[in-house]
């Protein structure tokens, strides 16, 4: 059986709540399998876009990336929350490594191509660098990656933090048994908003398409999902979307993904 990796990807509501921060690490730093965590923070780069006067753009819940944009979150990812979210694994005993995709280049990425939407300095994934990851959790090492990336030429872009997860869950699916977990504010998917306990346990391509048609699932849950099913129909063992609970009770109610064919 193939060795079990387990990868966590936070965002804004987690990273934005201190006492649920702490939670949320102090269960993350307890899982004794090799892990890696992934950080979002939208939510805190819109906050200091707002404070320097830079506009926010976004589009499918995916954010427009201008060059004063770039700025303001690589500011916000690969310092202000990176290094915190390292400072406190060191201090429960986790051996954190802040990364973002270009330091050993770890995550090679392009400029998105240009076609309905002009999408600006944000980058899509062509590589997962999973020799030198590797060798960072081989040196009981946890990476912790922010969602910036890069193209080789220079130039720094911004990456879904979710596709980040994705993509390396996906790179290490050939060699490890890779459950994949998105910490949620509610306890899965929902099927009504107004309704926390509503949770859609199980989604798959066709559910997936239904549930879009019928406006159940928008905004930045689409992207979410879709990079989901093409994980799990790339060899991801398990994918979960739930609150923080998931990182310490497996049994709770939340959504997991899936294929037809699984």
């Amino acid at each position: 059986m193939k060795e079990k990796l387990i990868i966590i990807k936070i965002g804004s509501h987690i990273l934005d709540d201190a006492s649920l921060m702490e939670e949320c690490l102090d269960n993350f730093s307890k899982i004794k399998e090799k892990k890696i965590l992934i950080l979002g923070g939208g939510d805190y780069a819109t906050r200091l876009s707002d404070k320097m006067e830079v506009s926010v753009q976004k589009v499918e819940g995916r954010r427009i990336t201008t060059k004063e944009t770039l700025e303001v979150v690589t500011m916000a990812y690969a310092g202000k929350i990176n290094k915190s979210i390292v400072t406190a694994l060191q201090a429960l005993g986790c051996n954190g490594i802040g990364l973002t995709g270009a330091d050993g280049n770890c995550i090679q990425c392009h400029k998105r191509e240009v076609t309905e939407v002009d999408y600006g300095f944000a980058g899509d994934i062509d590589n997962i660098n999973t020799e030198l990851i590797e060798s960072f959790l081989n040196l009981n090492l946890t990476p912790v990656f922010c969602a910036i990336t890069h193209d080789q030429k220079g130039q720094l872009l911004n990456t879904n933090a979710d596709t980040i997860a994705s993509e390396i869950a996906t790179a290490f699916s050939k060699h490890y048994r890779v459950e994949l977990k998105y910490l949620s504010k509610q306890k899965g998917v929902l099927k009504d908003m107004d309704d926390k306990d509503s949770v859609i346990l199980n989604i798959n391509e066709q559910k997936f398409k239904k549930l879009k048609e019928e406006n159940t699932i928008t905004g930045g849950m689409l992207p979410k999902i879709e990079t989901a099913l093409k994980s799990v129909l790339n060899g991801v063992y398990k994918i979960s979307i739930g609150d923080s609970s998931i990182l310490s009770d497996s049994k709770g109610s939340y959504t997991t993904i899936k294929s037809i064919g699984k």
